[in-house]
This record gives structure tokens, C-alpha cells and sequence, in this order.
């Protein structure tokens, strides 16, 4: 009669299931410690901005954020009796105002996971700064159409001439903040810290273990929401909500922020994120060409950026803008969910700003004036736009790193 087990064999088959266990436990906890544990490279962030704004082009339309702002502020003119009509879809079904939900979503959950999430205060200039930033930017972007990734990152994606006369505008407007920003330090006299309130010798939990459950729920949510769009018919919007979490995912974990882009070259000379923005416009350029040259998107989509005037000039007031708020369009969405309170202010100020402006351009007939889009390859075709694209990308990513060691244009 053949026996059970033996002892022996029980043993050898715990320790084999412990050990595939901790293994198993040891690849989860090294894969959260490299998604959530560290800060990705801006280059790496960039191609994947990169692939979900395509993906949104193919899902949608190009990718932009101003139009989402507009949204919330028009509903908000409008419901305070200011306006007479409503904007033409609630926040909740414009695909704009969505990506952006999404995107505060995004940075907020990588917070979480990361255990970064915490409110921050500002001093109280910093506030006013967040106000006039955000006035600014929402100006900026009613002239061009778009901010900075409708009006600059999208619209050199789409091959539109306004993308580009926006770049020189926002590095204009960069060079003039960071001015701004050089005679405050030396004539304005202010504390720069918050004093912590006193609370005794009360102990204070802490909630940082916490923190990941609730950032995984967060992305749990998201998920059960796009479901709903979906059995609601409401797939496409649904889907934007989730690319917009992706995006906001992305950009917090490697803080990518087109303000730092335009910023940093004129202030310590690092040219790091500018070279990360523009590696990302090249994977863009690409699959955008590939996308429209095959009529899978017709070749004018995205293209309605007003490139004599409107772009430049808006980029200029929108560049100044984004220096005082800390933040530009996107980059606030993103701060703004890991918690910084002055992005919250500026958030609410370009909303309502970017709507009035938009409606004072249209009724004063000033919008007729600013410009008119033009599609470079109709002008030279698609073959020498891709190259000449690819030879100013090749350019500027030189003039930075030459800028890096000889910090010829460093304001500071």
C-alpha cells in the first residue's frame, strides 16, 4: 500500500510556494519603486505625451487645454447671468474640459502612489502673482487661439506656422517674466516662507502609507467612469477622460511643464526640458505627418492658429503669464493636483480670463485682425516640411546644449 506524503516533500512544497511568493512580492515593490518610487526623465515623458496626443488625434481631434478652460469659465459667466447662452456642452460632455478633469485626476493619483501628494501654501505675493499669471495666460491664449499645447505644442505638431510664431512669442514672454522676476528679487522685500501654525505637542498621523490605496482607487474610479460613458453611447468622451489621466500621470511623474521649458534656458541655462519638448515634437511631427499625409485625419485639422499676429502676440502675454503663475496651461492642471493651492488660484483665474477674452476678441471684431492659419506643407509640400522641421528641431537642441555651457542667454 503506497503512503502519503512525507514530511520531507510537505516542507520542500511551503518553502518552494514562500519563495515563488517573495519573488513574486520582490518584482511588485521593484516595479512600484520604478514607476512611483523615483522621477522620470523628461525625455522618456516626452515620447509618451508624444503617443497619447496622437492617440487623441486619431481618437478625436488634436489634442488641446484652452478650450476646456474657456468651458469653465463660460458656464460660469453664464449660470452668474453674465452670459445669456450656455456653452454648447456641459463640462462633462466637452471633450476638452474632460481631458483636463483628467489630467487634475492623473497628477493626483501619481501623487498618491508616490506618496507626494501634500497642500502647499504660498506667500501671499505669490497669490497675486497666480491671479495676474493667470489673467495673463488666459489673454495669451484667446490672441493665439490656444495656449501652450493647443496654441504651441499641437499646432507644431499639426504642421500649422502658428505653432511657431507662438514659440518665439512664449520665449519672448519667458525672457520678460524672468526679468520681472530678477528686479522683484532685488526691490521687493518679502518672506518668502509660511510660518507653521502652532499646534502644541498634539501628534500628527501620518498618512503616507495610506496614500498609494487611495491613488490606485483613483485610477479604479477613472476606469469605472469610462465604463459608464460607454454603456451611456458616450465612448469618446469617456476615452478622453482616461487619456487626460494618462497624460496627467505622465507629466507629474517626471514634472514635465512647458513653463520650466521656456523658463530654464534663460535662467541657469539648463536646457533639459526644452530638449524633452522638443524630442516630443518630433515623434508628434512624424506620426501627425503619417496620420494626415494618408487622409486617415484631414491634413487642416488643428490648423486654425492665427500666425502673423494673433500667435506671436498671444504667446508673448501667455509666456509673461505662465512665469508669474509658476505654471502654464498644462503644467497648472498637473500642480494643481498634486496639491499646490496658488495653481488652484490660477487655474480658476485663466478659466474665467481665457472665456471674457475670447468673447470681447469676437465682439469687438479685434479676431479679424489677428491672422490667419497657414498649413506649411500647402505652402512647400509635405517632403521639405518634415525636413525643414527636423533641421530647426536638430538646431535648437544644439543652441541649448552650446546655451548649457556657455550660458550666453542666462538672465540670472
Amino acid at each position: 500500500m503506497r503512503g502519503g506524503p512525507c514530511k520531507e516533500d510537505e516542507e520542500e512544497q511551503i518553502v518552494a510556494h514562500e519563495t515563488g511568493w517573495s519573488f513574486l512580492k520582490q518584482q511588485i515593490q521593484s516595479g512600484y519603486t520604478l514607476l512611483f518610487g523615483r522621477e522620470w526623465p523628461a525625455w522618456i515623458s516626452g515620447i509618451f505625451l508624444a503617443v497619447l496626443a496622437l492617440l487623441i488625434f486619431m481618437w478625436w481631434h488634436p489634442w488641446g487645454v484652452a478650450g476646456g478652460y474657456n468651458n469653465w469659465g463660460s458656464w460660469f459667466f453664464y449660470l452668474i447671468g453674465v452670459y445669456e447662452e450656455p456653452p454648447a456642452n456641459s463640462p462633462l460632455l466637452n471633450g476638452m474640459s474632460l481631458s483636463n478633469l483628467g489630467i487634475i485626476a492623473g497628477a493626483l493619483a501619481s501623487a498618491l502612489l508616490g506618496k507626494q501628494f501634500k497642500i502647499n501654501k504660498a506667500p501671499p505675493l505669490e497669490y497675486v502673482k497666480g491671479i495676474a499669471g493667470g489673467i495673463l495666460m488666459g489673454l495669451g491664449a484667446a490672441l493665439a487661439s490656444g495656449c501652450n499645447v493647443g496654441g504651441f505644442y499641437t499646432a507644431m505638431g499639426m504642421f500649422d506656422l502658428g505653432g511657431l510664431t507662438m514659440m518665439f512669442g512664449l520665449l519672448a514672454g519667458a525672457y520678460l517674466g524672468l526679468r520681472y522676476l530678477l528686479w522683484e528679487m532685488e526691490h521687493v522685500s518679502i518672506g518668502t516662507s509660511l510660518k507653521a501654525k502652532k499646534n502644541g505637542n498634539a501628534p500628527r498621523r501620518n498618512y503616507s502609507a495610506q496614500k498609494p490605496y487611495f491613488g490606485l482607487g483613483l485610477f479604479l474610479l477613472v476606469l469605472v467612469v469610462f465604463q459608464i460613458y460607454s454603456w451611456l453611447g458616450l465612448t469618446q468622451m469617456g476615452g478622453l477622460l482616461f487619456f487626460g489621466f494618462l497624460i496627467g500621470l505622465v507629466m507629474h511623474r517626471s514634472r514635465f511643464c512647458f513653463a520650466n521649458a521656456f523658463r530654464e534656458p534663460f535662467m541657469t541655462g539648463d536646457g533639459r526640458m526644452m530638449r524633452a519638448v522638443l524630442i516630443s515634437l518630433m515623434v508628434y511631427a512624424l506620426g501627425s505627418a503619417v496620420i494626415k499625409w494618408s487622409y486617415i485625419q484631414p491634413p487642416g485639422a488643428g490648423v486654425f492658429h492665427p500666425a502673423t499676429l494673433g500667435s506671436p502676440l498671444g504667446g508673448l502675454i501667455f509666456g509673461l503669464g505662465m512665469i508669474l503663475a509658476g505654471g502654464c496651461a498644462s503644467g497648472t492642471l498637473w500642480r494643481a493636483g498634486e496639491g499646490h493651492l496658488k495653481l488652484w488660484v490660477a487655474l480658476v483665474v485663466l478659466a474665467l480670463s481665457n472665456s471674457a477674452s475670447s468673447r470681447l476678441l469676437s465682439l469687438s471684431g479685434i479676431r479679424d485682425w489677428l491672422g490667419q492659419p497657414v498649413l506649411l506643407p500647402e505652402i512647400i509640400a509635405w517632403q521639405p516640411t518634415l525636413v525643414l522641421y527636423y533641421l530647426f528641431f536638430g538646431f535648437f537642441i544644439l543652441l541649448l546644449l552650446w546655451n548649457e555651457r556657455n550660458e550666453k542667454f542666462v538672465v540670472f
